[in-house]
């Protein structure tokens, strides 16, 4: 099949080159000529493991290519997946749609023939049926049947989420457009990948419910997270009981800074608007938004505490910055706040992210960079570590203690037992667990009431 792809972003880029992957002829295309002039003398715009191998290996067979124009492509095309940004609305937070409207109309006046245009970009519930009134309307000579398809990529393990989805969703009831969409996805339904056809609006909410559901599970933990550390109790523990139960399991069950990326925030607020337009508020997303927020201020107050209740003065090393590891997605990221409340304190703070870096400089204040974690810990008053990149999970306990100023590691991922790090003379500050102070607290406050407890 021949398939174009507008928008060459994270979404689009991931899509087409795997679709190539499959024996499909993928343009993609992008109105950035700096992106795609990066793409076609090889350079990825972005980081996702695999990625770049992907894309070489189907530019060198002949079936992924790249364009600053979409009339050609599109007039000999069979399927047009637009896969634009949906950035949150200044102002109001709604979906912004310009974008989607926008690659609509130049694809209508470009296609040729019958046509499938697929909403890959996430979009409220009723943008496919206001494309296909803009096609009516404004287009009414062509034969055009509009799909919702919308995405469920992880960053950091986008390729193997694609070509191994738990669903692919498709939202159509249109008999030819269900027979084109069951051939570009004719490989995977090959292996056993379930299409899962429905009404488009009932598509288009499935991405925002299944977004907000497993943000809602985030937030969740975290408050358990937040109990555990006022009571004793262990955090990761109470994951793991509850996450045996298979009515709950155990993904997004990792209390940490609170949720971050590209999906999560704008898809939760996206979907509490659109659920006051419809005046059908939902008041469990809507606090997850407002529990989240402060989360991360929350998160810059825990190393406060851990600094004795002040930065002023004080070099903080900050060890990781995007908001999950395996990404160069500095989006709504943690570390942003966390970074600004310990500015705002008065505090130096010197940050290294092993992909991050380049975007960040754009969105934090005055940081230093460094080249690794134990440059940026020399002379700290504590280690912060925010993001859990593998190169983090067996950091060198024993030098660090001979570069840092004083032994403090605050870990919002909870990556190490507690016995490790402390055993280096660190004090460690965990996530709804006790920290080694904490439990000797706890000790201290059972012997004493045995002591004074009556003997039956």
């Amino acid at each position: 099949m021949r398939i174009v792809m507008i928008g060459s972003g994270y979404v689009g880029l991931v899509s087409g080159a795997c679709l190539a992957d499959f024996g499909h002829h993928i343009t993609c295309v992008d109105k950035s000529t700096a992106k795609i002039d990066a793409l076609e003398a090889g350079q990825v715009p972005i980081f996702e493991p695999g990625l770049d191998a992907i894309i070489a290996q189907n530019r060198a067979a002949g079936r992924l290519d790249f364009s600053k124009d979409l009339a050609a492509p599109v007039a000999s095309a069979d399927v047009v997946f637009i896969a634009v940004g949906t950035p949150s609305r200044r102002g109001d937070g709604h979906a912004d749609l310009s974008y989607v409207y926008a690659a609509a109309r130049e694809i209508a006046a470009s296609v040729q023939g019958f046509t499938v245009v697929v909403t890959k970009s996430t979009v409220p519930v009723g943008t496919g049926d206001e494309l296909e009134r803009i096609f009516c309307e404004e287009f009414p000579d062509k034969d055009i049947e509009v799909v919702s398809n919308p995405e469920f990529l992880r960053e950091g393990a986008a390729i193997t989420d694609f070509k191994r989805p738990d669903r692919i969703v498709l939202g159509t009831e249109e008999p030819r457009a269900i027979e084109v969409m069951r051939e570009v996805y004719r490989p995977l339904y090959l292996n056993e990948a379930p299409l899962y056809f429905c009404e488009r609006r009932t598509s288009e909410l499935i991405k925002y419910a299944a977004n907000a559901f497993l943000a809602m599970k985030i937030t969740f933990i975290n408050e358990i997270a937040d109990l555990c550390e006022q009571i004793g109790a262990d955090v990761q523990k109470v994951a793991k009981g509850i996450g045996m139960d298979k009515r709950i399991g155990d993904k997004f069950l990792h209390a940490g800074p609170g949720y971050g990326g590209s999906c999560f925030p704008k898809d939760t607020l996206a979907l509490v608007k659109t659920a006051q337009d419809h005046d059908s508020p939902m008041r469990l997303i809507e606090t997850t938004v407002a529990i989240n927020d402060n989360r991360k201020r929350a998160m810059g107050r825990k190393v406060v505490a851990a600094c004795d209740g002040n930065v002023r003065g004080k070099k903080i090393a900050i060890l990781g910055l995007t908001f999950k590891p395996n990404t160069d997605d500095m989006r709504d990221a943690p570390s942003i706040t966390i970074i600004q409340a310990l500015l705002d304190g008065g505090a130096t703070v010197h940050v290294y992210d092993p992909e991050g870096m380049d975007a960040a400089k754009d969105l934090l204040g005055p940081v230093v960079y460094g080249s690794d974690p134990y440059e940026i810990a020399e002379g700290a008053d504590a280690l912060v570590l925010v993001t859990e990149w593998e190169e983090f999970r067996a950091l060198d306990f024993k030098r660090l203690k001979t570069l840092v100023k004083t032994p403090v590691l605050v870990d919002l991922r909870n990556i190490y037992p507690i016995a490790e790090v402390t055993r280096h003379g660190f004090s460690y500050q965990p996530v709804g667990r006790k920290s080694a102070r904490d439990e000797r607290t706890c000790l201290q406050e059972v012997s004493s009431n045995r002591r004074q407890s009556p003997k039956w």
